[in-house]
């Protein structure tokens, strides 16, 4: 186990930094500044759940680049044995993975990002995932129990949303989808109240327009 302090990170406060190997080569975080990035984690290569979820992020990674989000995977796999999953799962499957997937041996990235859960496993990282702006600048969490594989529609959802969100500088609503219209941000000051359109309610009103 790395002695790096196990961390979460906090929304809205720089993502930890980190170098390490990856089946692209060595890749530090600052090689995915200027977009938007998914790094998730998984307990282990040739398992499972895990393999429906890299089919699945293969099947929207496309999607993802066209809103200017990268994917990065991560376990405490090596290399080689990520080489081989990802083999195996193109022959078997006929998915390529061209997404990157780091090889976090001593755990030290995982740990600074909070993946380690001790109830859930001593050695694995668990199921988490999170969404970086262009600036490194962590803007959503989520994690999942490593029985229970990750719905990649919504974070294809996510992704969109925090990308409308910041371009129209408005929020999004539960349930949202693209296309669909906004909220605007909630007024701060009696003033703002004050000036929103005339039998709206001055602390929930729909954008016309996304």
């Amino acid at each position: 186990m790395s002695d790096v302090p196990i961390n979460l990170p906090r929304l809205g406060e720089a993502a930890p930094d980190f170098e390490a190997d990856s089946t692209h080569g060595r890749l530090a975080l600052s090689d995915f500044r200027g977009s938007w990035l998914v790094l998730f984690s998984h307990p282990a290569d040739f398992t499972p759940v895990c393999t429906t979820e890299f089919i699945a992020l293969a099947g929207a990674a496309e999607r993802l680049s066209a809103l200017n989000c990268q994917l990065l995977g991560l376990s405490i796999d090596s290399v080689y044995s990520h080489i081989a999953w990802l083999r195996t799962i193109e022959a078997h499957f006929g998915t390529a993975i061209a997404f990157p997937v780091l090889a976090d041996h001593d755990r030290a990235v995982a740990a600074r990002y909070g993946m380690l859960m001790p109830g859930e496993s001593s050695t694995e990282a668990s199921r988490c995932l999170f969404v970086l702006d262009p600036d490194g600048i962590v803007r959503a969490m989520i994690y999942y129990p490593m029985i229970v594989g990750r719905n990649i529609e919504e974070v294809v959802r996510l992704v969109t949303a925090l990308t409308t969100t910041a371009a129209a500088q408005a929020a999004a609503p539960a349930n949202w989808q693209p296309g669909e219209p906004l909220l605007e941000p909630a007024p701060r000051t009696l003033e703002g109240a004050a000036i929103r359109s005339p039998g709206a309610d001055w602390f929930l009103q729909v954008r016309l327009t996304p």
